[in-house]
């Protein structure tokens, strides 16, 4: 299926939906999709701190392999 194809699936797709979570989420992406704005500028300094010391955790190899963590509690 083409682009154009899609587009226009998705259009008859939005025109029926009633969710207003979904339209909400929805207008959340196309907002941010097309500005220039980082995300990261809109974190709380607590929030960044996390991200760097999960960044650091993986540099210094201080992580566990997902197929460990799903073995460990059997899923």
């Amino acid at each position: 299926m083409g682009h154009e194809a899609i587009k226009l699936e998705l259009i008859e797709w939005l025109a029926k939906l009633e969710d207003d979570e979904t339209i909400d989420f929805l207008k959340l992406v196309k907002d941010s999709n097309g500005s220039n704005n980082d995300w990261w500028h809109e974190l709380t300094p607590e929030q960044k701190a996390g991200i760097e010391r999960g960044l650091d955790d993986v540099d210094t190899g201080r992580v566990t392999a997902h197929e460990v963590v799903k073995l460990r509690y059997g899923l």
